[in-house]
């Protein structure tokens, strides 16, 4: 009951963080992806938090409608149990090769420098999958900072 108690804490303060009592202010983030030129089919993409004891704290977006692909996001899947509740109003299309993804969305200022890491893992269709494709700390200073993808993400950044 804890540990749900925490991550109900958590996802309200990512999504709606004027509704919670002492809630922590919140500001515009820009999750900033772009893709490789991979040559495949459109990539899913899980983009999720965790604590700074490494357990999953919450999702924060996810590229890709067909849930029958979601366990090819080996570690979000393997956090959530598949949990489509965990994403449930963040969703977008998937994303094609080459292509940039821009997602705008309200973070709460207490999850910066606070030892929360947000992960991207990625798939597509018929390739190998890339869990924890991204993980980078959310920090003040990591503000359009790029970091490098593995296989399919060329680079993402975070932006105000």
């Amino acid at each position: 009951m804890k540990s749900f108690l925490a991550l109900l804490a958590v996802t309200t303060a990512l999504t709606l963080p004027g509704l919670a009592p002492n809630a922590a202010m919140a500001g515009q983030v820009s999750l900033n992806t772009t893709m490789r030129n991979y040559g495949g089919n459109g990539a899913f993409l899980a983009y999720y938090l965790t604590d700074a004891q490494g357990k999953y704290a919450g999702s924060v977006w996810m590229a890709g409608g067909k849930a029958r692909y979601y366990e090819h996001l080996a570690s979000w899947y393997r956090a959530t149990g598949g949990d489509t509740r965990e994403i449930n109003g963040i969703t977008g299309a998937s994303v094609g090769s080459g292509r940039t993804l821009k997602v705008t969305l309200d973070l709460a200022d207490t999850l910066f420098d606070a030892g929360y890491k947000l992960h991207i893992d990625s798939a597509v269709e018929d390739m190998r999958d890339s869990p924890n494709e991204i993980v980078v700390p959310l920090t003040s200073a990591g503000f359009g900072q790029k970091a490098k993808g593995t296989r399919y993400i060329a680079d993402f950044s975070y932006t105000r």
